[in-house]
């Protein structure tokens, strides 16, 4: 048998044994938490001291966060519309406030600059674009200042012009801008020269119509609808409230509101692109389609005002086309409003009879039924200007300053605009008819509607589809880079969160370590009189 070791002391008076104390092991956990233990002063400080530093921290973020809603960062940004007819500038200048883009397309957050010709035109050279980019290139550098130049980000958006390009011409025009744009200084990448899609266009020249009408990001069915008529092609944007095919259907997401959107671009259906058309209609053989009356060997012009006369080689026809000297006919212009209109008709109903859908007001492509207001830009508001229209007037009056205007002789004409291109005046009687054959003869609008404007400009913001190709980056950007103010915080680096962090951290272990000395030493020992383990402390009290 097993014997227990202990010390026996023997009281000569009481002859009695003292009981034995038998020490089993210290006591390892605290007792903090037993049922009838009570809380001690420790107790209070480490509370005391998680309450401190959260109270520092939630401080810290709520003093931070104000001050970073007030926050105020000048920034600059640059666009470049490469377009059919020449290529434009536009170099922003903005403030970002609390994470949010705050604009100003005045002659404080705005200046552009445009060179001619477009960037198509470099299609046989594309190293050509390098003379025409540095041009552009100088200017930005004068309106940004040379320390903002390297986060100052450079993006070339191309159209229509390119847009018509073979593939390959395309591409080799791209990468001489790209080269271009890397030696400038400003902040680049290859996938910021590029060319949008024509529905990009009107989505982003819907941005900028509806920004400066202090409707974007409220109720769609307030928004105001864009038709832009450019040199190569229309577009046509606005909210619909019709099921669209997917093809024709684009979200923007603008604060917190959604826009389901119409947009489309209608290539080869712009005002000089259709000009051109006209032209080879009348020296095909199948002329009799463009409204013009073969008599006799005699061709009829009524898109042009009478006593002008055609420099026919000047034109380039198609290669499949005879040309009129191969058919033994003569061109005659005798400007006529009516029959220019119905020849606009004729180009813009090409096609129509492979409509597939319900609604094809031009050519085959579908459209659904106009809704809401509208803003016609671009030569739309040119060809009004021209004819000194005020921006509400009713397409009855553009059709009767467009009838006088064609009925004119050439000579008379010339007398009266003369500081006008002869190339440019001669365009206005066919623009005339063509946009009364797109608007009412096309899409139904009525001669005196008052829900179709005229405009270039609202304010003074230009309703550049440029512009609203940078709202819409910029605030994505934003959202990217500060997504909400606590985000902010808890990625900052700034000296005031690391000399936080520290406080918090000193806080916690000076409260750990005060737990831990003022933590009484316990032990468990067994009593032998009265059969039973006790807790006893020891050393300090």
């Amino acid at each position: 048998m097993r014997r227990l070791n202990a010390r026996i002391r023997v009281d000569s008076k009481s002859k009695k044994m003292d009981p034995i104390k038998l020490q089993i092991r210290p006591s390892t956990r605290p007792n903090l938490f037993s049922r009838n233990s009570k809380p001690t002063k420790s107790n209070y400080m480490v509370l005391a001291s998680i309450f401190i530093a959260l109270a520092f921290f939630l401080c810290y973020l709520f003093v931070f966060g104000r001050n970073s809603q007030n926050v105020v960062k000048k920034k600059y940004g640059i666009v470049i519309d490469g377009g059919s007819t020449g290529t434009r500038i536009h170099v922003f200048t903005y403030r970002v406030e609390g994470g949010n883009a705050v604009f100003d397309f005045g002659k404080d957050g705005l200046a552009s600059m445009r060179v001619n010709p477009g960037l198509s035109s470099y299609a046989e050279e594309p190293n050509g674009v390098r003379e025409s980019l540095a041009e552009l290139l100088e200017f930005g550098k004068s309106r940004v200042p040379k320390e903002n130049w390297g986060d100052t980000e450079i993006r070339l958006m191309a159209t229509a012009g390119l847009r018509m390009l073979e593939l390959g011409v395309q591409e080799r025009i791209l990468e001489s801008c790209r080269r271009v744009l890397w030696s400038s200084g400003f902040k680049f990448r290859d996938g910021w020269a590029s060319i949008i899609t024509g529905s990009d266009e009107g989505l982003y020249a819907w941005v900028i119509a509806n920004y400066a009408l202090g409707t974007l990001g409220g109720d769609p069915l307030h928004t105001t609808g864009i038709i832009e008529l450019g040199g190569a092609s229309v577009q046509v944007t606005f909210v619909s409230s019709e099921l669209l095919p997917y093809e024709f259907l684009h979200a923007v997401r603008f604060g917190n509101t959604t826009y389901n959107i119409y947009s489309h671009s209608f290539l080869h259906f712009g005002q000089n692109v259709a000009f051109d058309s006209l032209r080879e209609a009348l020296i095909s053989e199948d002329v009799n389609s463009a409204a013009v009356s073969l008599q006799k060997g005699l061709l009829i012009d009524p898109c042009t005002p009478k006593g002008y006369s055609h420099n026919i080689e000047s034109w380039n026809p198609s290669p499949g086309s005879l040309g009129l000297k191969n058919r033994q006919s003569t061109l005659e212009t005798r400007g006529n409003f009516t029959e220019c209109r119905s020849a606009a008709l004729m180009l813009l109903q090409k096609g129509k009879e492979e409509c597939s859908y319900q609604h094809c007001y031009i050519g085959s492509t579908f459209i659904p039924k106009l809704q809401g207001k509208f803003l016609a830009t671009e030569n739309f508001f040119h060809t009004s200007k021209f004819f000194g229209l005020r921006p509400r007037a009713f397409l009855s009056d553009l059709m009767i300053a467009g009838q006088q205007f064609c009925g004119e002789d050439w000579s008379r004409l010339r007398k009266m605009y003369q500081s006008l291109h002869e190339e440019d005046l001669l365009r206005y009687c066919f623009s005339s008819a063509y946009i009364v054959a797109m608007l009412h003869d096309s899409f139904g609008i009525v001669l005196d509607d008052e829900r179709v404007v005229a405009a270039n400009q609202l304010g003074n913001i230009p309703l550049d589809w440029a512009l609203g190709a940078f709202i819409l980056q910029s605030t994505v950007d934003l959202d990217v880079k500060y997504p909400d103010w606590i985000a902010t915080v808890i990625s900052d680096d700034s000296p005031a969160l690391l000399t936080l962090v520290g406080i918090f951290i000193i806080l916690m272990f000076t409260a750990w370590s005060v737990s831990r000395c003022k933590k009484p030493q316990l032990k468990t020992i067994y009593d032998l009189e009265k059969g039973r383990y006790i807790v006893t402390r020891v050393g300090r009290s």
